[in-house]
């Protein structure tokens, strides 16, 4: 018999990576312990989710839903989009009805609320995560369903109902470990291999999120003369504007989105440009890049990319640009500041990073194992409707992290483990 889960989660990669991330660790931890786990991910019918997490194969099926966008804003769409909200309610409960997981884990976003809502209906228990520092709008509605409710800052909780404050764990933020293992040496092969780039230059790697950043890349092109005579410029410019931006030169290298090879692509740049997603601050705080953050602001953001971007600068680790300070004059001031500390201006930013980092894991006392008993039946030579069990302990540890031995998010995911194996059939008690 296999432990089933379902992650829900999608709409972005920042909404995706975190949860495959989890669902890696949750297979070598079953592996480890000779248990076969079963990976469901519900993600949105339309849009980039299929995409992410088939490629990725950290999920054994991925599961179409229909949803409806939750806006904060006035829209036409919210009405019609209601109907869709309700139709992914009725697909989720009957393919959870069908599948009868342990567990629903959240990741976020819209897509996501479908699903939990239809768990707690069956009565299936729902974990949900909230990367940045303010709960999302999905957060605090699956709050409503939710058994735990995991953040990745201290500063979180005190955002949730007062009636879900004991229910919340600091876990910290997920951060795939293939960030660990980045080789610089794949990156520049990756980028420059073939191409006539002058490799003495220092890497500007701009990203902009899975589904692009239109201020970012005009700020980008706008100057685009002066950043290519200083930098090698590789540029995420997001499907949306793959069209926008200008074509590949000797010095400037577009691409729409890099899957993959995003590790050893942020482990050979010497300085990120950004927006302020949890995902990409943390995985450049993995590879202890600086990082010049602009920040997505205004109506349409509940000012979670502020929050992070301000977390990175008090901390010496990051350059923030928003509002009035966001513009041309400003940014290349910055960049010559950089340009100018060099080798230096790196090495304290990456100090910082890693400060923040050892920080973070403090905080956090990550679990490194989890002790659980199993019983053995002898008069069974298999198991149906069960799994085996063994009459020892069984330390199941949880690798992810800062570091190979505390883990970085290994409170997220033994908290988890934990409620799978009270949850998981008759078999574990």
């Amino acid at each position: 018999m296999s432990i089933k889960i379902v992650f829900a989660g999608g709409g972005t990669g920042g909404h995706i990576y975190p949860g495959l991330a989890v669902a890696d660790e949750l297979k070598k931890i079953a592996e480890k312990n000779n248990l076969k786990i079963r990976i469901y991910w519900f993600g949105n019918s339309s849009g980039m989710d299929r995409t992410l997490v088939e490629k990725s194969g950290s999920a054994d099926r991925f599961c179409a839903i229909p949803s409806g966008k939750l806006r904060r804003y006035f829209s036409i769409k919210n009405f019609f989009d209601v109907f869709k909200i309700i139709a992914g309610i009725a697909v989720s409960f009957f393919r959870l009805l069908f599948i009868r997981p342990a567990v629903v884990f959240s990741k976020g976003g819209f897509v996501s609320v479908p699903p939990c809502f239809a768990a707690r209906i069956l009565r299936i228990p729902v974990f949900t995560h909230e990367c940045d520092f303010t709960p999302g709008l999905a957060t605090k509605i699956n709050s409503r369903f939710a058994s735990k409710i995991l953040v990745s800052y201290p500063e979180t909780v005190k955002f949730l109902p007062k009636n879900k404050q004991s229910i919340a764990v600091v876990t910290g933020n997920p951060v795939r470990p293939v960030f660990y293992e980045a080789d610089a040496q794949k990156g520049r092969k990756f980028l420059f291999e073939g191409k006539n780039a002058d490799l003495k230059k220092p890497v500007l790697l701009v990203l902009g999120g899975s589904l692009g950043a239109h201020q970012l890349n005009e700020l980008v092109v706008e100057n685009l003369a002066w950043l290519t005579e200083h930098f090698n410029v590789v540029h995420q410019c997001g499907s949306k504007d793959a069209n926008f931006v200008p074509a590949q030169t000797d010095s400037y290298f577009p691409y729409p989105f890099i899957y993959e090879q995003m590790p050893d692509v942020i482990a050979c740049a010497d300085v990120i440009l950004s927006r302020a997603g949890a995902n990409t601050v943390w995985e450049s705080a993995v590879e202890k890049k600086p990082s010049v953050l602009i920040p997505l602001c205004g109506n349409g953001t509940r000012g979670d990319q502020v929050d992070n971007a301000n977390f990175f600068k008090e901390r010496g680790a990051a350059f923030v640009l928003k509002g009035k300070d966001c513009m041309s004059k400003v940014l290349i001031e910055v960049l010559v500041i950089i340009l100018i500390a060099g080798s230096y201006l790196i090495l304290y930013s990456a100090v910082r990073v890693s400060a923040i980092s050892d920080q973070r894991i403090a905080e956090i006392r990550s679990r490194e194992t989890f002790d659980k008993e199993k019983q053995l039946n002898t008069n069974q030579s298999s198991i149906s409707g069960g799994m085996a069990m063994a009459n020892k302990e069984k330390k199941i540890e949880g690798r992810l992290g800062y570091n190979s031995e505390n883990g970085r998010y290994g409170l997220l995911v033994s908290d988890l483990w934990e409620h799978i194996g009270f949850h998981c059939g008759e078999c574990l008690e």
